[in-house]
């Protein structure tokens, strides 16, 4: 199995914050794993977007030191590996963990010394936030150490943040920048905001799309998605929780259904309380067959953001986890 669409301050699991706030002297609204998840993991149902977006500021908190991040990264690479996973790219914003005096190349550096040792392969993808105004620098920052780290632990960007507030074609010079230097790159779209969104990051550029629920609001946009070939990183539990595309609605048969390259993830393992098996198991009981279930595991493996031979080594690793169980 494979996760494409990760956060890391998402997806910090109670256990690990609390190792997190203890080794750093932080303050916890719990002070064990049961009574903290409620503090990480938002409702079932919420209002919007912006509601799920509160549960990021805790995680956050704790994730502003090179010792942190290199430890939040290692940890969770080591329970997807439990799981079963095989590859993962974990995106998270260097600009967001500068509170206490971290650069973000030293954020970078850090995370990438998380990807060493035991737990499920794994790469990252630099967000760049929904800013604008004076705060527009940092995605600048962002995008400048970038190429630095790209094939040594970075392997794309995305940028990150409600779409319905700050809208996606206000950010097209920076990608325009990012595509000059070679620099690949996702983009959330199609979530809180509708199809045009999705337009905007393909007239940008995104050789894949976060989320791109909303795309099935508009057919022609998904033939175009169809005959571009465009993952779309569909998070199920998520986009029910955000009332994006409520789970009874999912999109990911009826796409796979017409040809569209879909691929299932987690978003944040913890704000959402699920994990790529957990978002296999939702699937088949809306009636994915083992078939299809095939076909989005193939589908993953082709997505991800590795060079040609790296990617043909995954797919068969894909095929022999897909023959191994008959199907």
């Amino acid at each position: 199995m494979i996760d494409l669409h990760l956060h890391l301050d998402g997806s910090l699991s109670p256990e690990t914050a609390l190792t997190l706030a203890r080794e750093q002297g932080l303050p916890l609204p719990a002070g064990e794993a049961a009574g903290l998840r409620p503090h990480l993991t938002a409702p079932a149902r919420c209002r919007d977007l912006a509601e799920y977006l509160t549960f990021f500021p805790l995680p956050l908190s704790l994730l502003q030191s090179e010792w942190a991040l290199t430890y939040a990264v290692a940890a969770l690479r080591r329970e997807m590996a439990q799981e079963g996973l095989i590859y993962a790219e974990i995106r998270f914003a260097p600009q967001l963990h500068t509170r206490r005096g971290l650069t973000q190349r030293r954020a970078v550096q850090a995370a990438v010394a998380g990807l060493a040792g035991p737990g499920v392969r794994a790469q990252l993808i630099l967000c760049l936030m929904r800013r604008t105004g004076e705060e527009a620098a940092l995605n600048d920052e962002t995008l400048a150490l970038a190429p630095d780290f790209l094939g040594r632990g970075v392997c794309a960007l995305d940028l990150a943040g409600d779409e319905a507030a700050v809208p996606t074609a206000a950010f097209a010079p920076l990608f325009a920048r990012a595509r000059a230097a070679g620099i690949p790159f996702t983009i959330h779209a199609g979530e809180a905001a509708g199809p045009d969104s999705v337009r905007q990051a393909l007239a940008m550029g995104a050789r894949r799309i976060g989320h791109g629920v909303r795309a099935v609001e508009d057919p022609a946009l998904v033939q175009t998605l169809i005959d571009r070939g465009i993952p779309l990183e569909i998070c199920p539990t998520s986009n029910d929780q955000t009332g994006a595309a409520p789970l009874p609605r999912c999109p990911v048969r009826p796409l796979l259904r017409k040809g569209a390259v879909v691929t299932v993830n987690t978003d944040n393992r913890t704000v959402s309380n699920t994990t790529i098996p957990h978002e296999f198991a939702a699937l088949r009981r809306l009636g994915l067959t083992g078939q299809e279930e095939g076909r989005l595991l193939q589908h993953a493996a082709g997505a991800a953001f590795l060079p040609e031979g790296e990617k043909d080594k995954l797919r068969a690793a894909v095929r022999a986890r897909i023959d191994k169980r008959g199907e």
